[in-house]
């Protein structure tokens, strides 16, 4: 594995084959987390306000403000705070949300995620149209 170095602003992973490194901005890690979160079933809206029907309006940019990351050693940990839509299971879309986000992180940065924390800060009551 590739040592991990971490700056203000973006990780750094060393090739153990002297190739060279590779720099990924904060923001990046962040978008595909919260890219990952709007593309689950159930899940209405990251607390940033950021419904999942404009999203390709808007820009992935501004999804970046709505998830935290940090590191713990050679990993990294999530946290998001989402919006689950009415009469669906809060717990299943909840799993879900970790599943896609880790999933997403280590197929696409080649990051290890520890830890994705899941907070549910309401209920999204507006019918679909």
């Amino acid at each position: 594995m590739a040592e991990l170095e971490k700056d203000e602003s973006k990780v750094t992973l060393k090739s153990e084959d002297n190739m060279g490194f590779i720099q990924i901005a904060d923001d990046v890690i962040s978008s595909i987390a919260a890219i990952a979160v709007t593309e689950v079933d159930g899940v209405s809206k990251l607390t940033g306000n950021i419904p999942t029907e404009i999203v390709a309006k808007l820009g992935k940019r501004n999804l970046a403000k709505s998830v935290r990351i940090s590191f713990d050693n050679d990993s990294v940990k999530i946290d998001a705070s989402i919006e689950v839509k009415f009469g669906y299971n809060i717990v299943e879309v909840s799993k879900a949300v970790q599943e896609r986000v880790k999933s997403a992180l280590e197929s696409m940065t080649g990051l290890k995620c520890s830890l994705v924390n899941v907070r549910v800060s309401g209920i999204d009551f507006t019918e679909d149209k």
